[in-house]
């Protein structure tokens, strides 16, 4: 029998010098305008040390904008933005990756000419400190560290269960295994923070069940705080520790799951209110049974 070894014995620097319950994360009045319109409005929350925060919305609500604005892609007009204590406005995406800032892609951002192997070696990438002549001859500093980045992908694809594919082009896998190799790529940058910009999108239930098997597991075995984008009702009232709901750019509600669903603002934001229509209680309950279908 093959011992994998667990993955916090692997990635070793994901950890933080914050106390549980305080803030690794925090945003303050977050407002981002493309012209005349406003895509995030006077956003404010923070995430703490080993939380899930979800952040969910109707299409349009800005929370890939907050994602953007949080990985250095936007650059918001106005508010703050802190990563442990530093800020982020202003920092170009590759630096506040190298601060541990790490985002799983909506939309699958892999080479498919490149093995799964090659792929996550790419996440090694801002780990590499040997010079250009070294690397060219492959000797010295060079090799130990490219074999030490080798170590931690085999451990992360055995953490993912894709050892079956890890000599496989990426454009030859199904879509599942793909998502699986974007979130390995995060992985492989050992981050502080990782962004799942809506993890499941695409999957079928089985799919989606083994992704929501791995964001517990990474939790659970590095302690890792996690912001969630997604609009799989499902899977965020069953993952999350906190819930921000957006409706055009503005946060409407702020609470545990139950809190949420519950609040007139957001069934409101889904579903809509007429004089003769559902109750609050049952709307609710419609909320949480949600589809990605229904919600897109």
């Amino acid at each position: 029998m093959v011992m994998v070894r667990p993955l916090s014995d692997a990635l070793t620097s994901t950890s933080v010098d914050v106390p549980h319950g305080e803030p690794i994360l925090t945003v303050e009045g977050l407002t981002l305008r493309f012209g005349g319109t406003t895509a995030v409005d006077g956003v404010a929350f923070d995430v703490k040390r080993g939380e899930l925060f979800s952040i969910i919305g109707p299409n349009g609500a800005g929370k890939t904008s907050i994602f953007n604005c949080l990985s250095g892609v936007y650059r918001p007009q106005e508010g703050q933005l802190s990563f442990l204590d530093e800020p982020l406005i202003g920092a170009r995406p590759d630096d506040i990756a190298k601060r541990g800032v790490a985002r799983m892609f909506q939309n699958i951002e892999l080479f498919d000419n490149l093995t799964v192997l090659d792929n996550l070696m790419l996440g090694r990438h801002q780990h590499l400190d040997y010079g250009l002549l070294s690397g060219m001859l492959y000797v010295g500093k060079a090799r130990n560290v490219e074999l030490g980045n080798r170590r931690i992908v085999e451990d992360v694809i055995d953490f993912l269960e894709i050892e079956a594919f890890r000599k496989f082009p990426v454009g030859m896998l199904p879509y599942g295994v793909k998502k699986r190799v974007e979130l390995g790529r995060a992985l492989c940058m050992e981050p502080k923070l990782l962004l799942l910009d809506e993890p499941v999108a695409g999957m079928n239930v089985e799919e989606t069940e083994d992704m929501a098997r791995f964001i517990l597991d990474i939790r659970s075995e590095l302690d890792l705080s996690m912001v969630l984008v997604e609009h799989d009702m499902g899977l965020v009232m069953d993952l999350a520790d906190r819930v921000m709901v957006l409706d055009f750019g503005r946060r409407i509600a702020l609470g545990t799951p139950d809190e949420v669903q519950n609040d007139p603002e957001v069934i409101r934001a889904y579903l809509g209110e007429g004089d003769d229509g559902p109750t609050i209680e049952e709307q609710a309950a419609e909320v949480a049974e949600l589809s990605e279908e229904e919600m897109g």
